[in-house]
């Protein structure tokens, strides 16, 4: 369970460099909203990664530090990036899925339970991607209404656990 915890935390780290990785390409396309979501998604993946990480930690587990891997940099439309995002987050839902695997077949309800959050988190995940894909085909060549509204994009850190408040 250790090393599947240690290897998501990397994967959600490399999750949080990909969308880094598209909000500085939207912003070298004047697409400054969509980078702005972008740079909201950045957040939300590196709180992944720390509750990750903390609950491993709080386990009396060792997080170890793998190498994230080079994200892509370059895409032929915001369309292409968005897709690419959303298939990331299908991508990201199976490697949770496989997480909650290895906790039964440890017979480690807690960590099942403590990955339950995940698994409703990625439904949300899935779904935010896969709006904006559809508004991208929708708004067609004019972007410019749906990138001031992707601009309004809020950053909504997830409470605490009452395990993490305990820190």
């Amino acid at each position: 369970m250790r090393d599947a915890i240690n290897n998501q935390v990397n994967r959600e780290l490399y999750s949080a460099y990909l969308y880094l990785s598209m909000s500085a390409y939207f912003g070298s396309v004047n697409l400054k909203g969509f980078a702005h979501w972008m740079g909201m998604q950045v957040k939300e993946e590196l709180v992944h990664a720390m509750k990750l990480y903390d609950y491993l930690v709080q386990r009396g587990g060792r997080a170890v530090m793998l190498p994230i891997g080079e994200p892509p940099s370059e895409w032929i439309s915001p369309l292409e990036a968005f897709e690419h995002a959303s298939r990331h987050e299908q991508n990201v839902t199976g490697l949770i899925s496989d997480l909650v695997k290895v906790a039964v077949s440890e017979r480690d309800d807690d960590a099942n339970n403590f990955l339950q959050w995940f698994v409703k988190e990625q439904v949300e995940e899935e779904e935010s991607a896969g709006k904006v894909v559809q508004k991208i085909r929708s708004a067609g060549s004019d972007l410019s209404a749906l990138d001031r509204k992707l601009a309004k994009r809020v950053f909504h850190p997830p409470k605490a656990s009452p395990k993490s408040e305990k820190r």
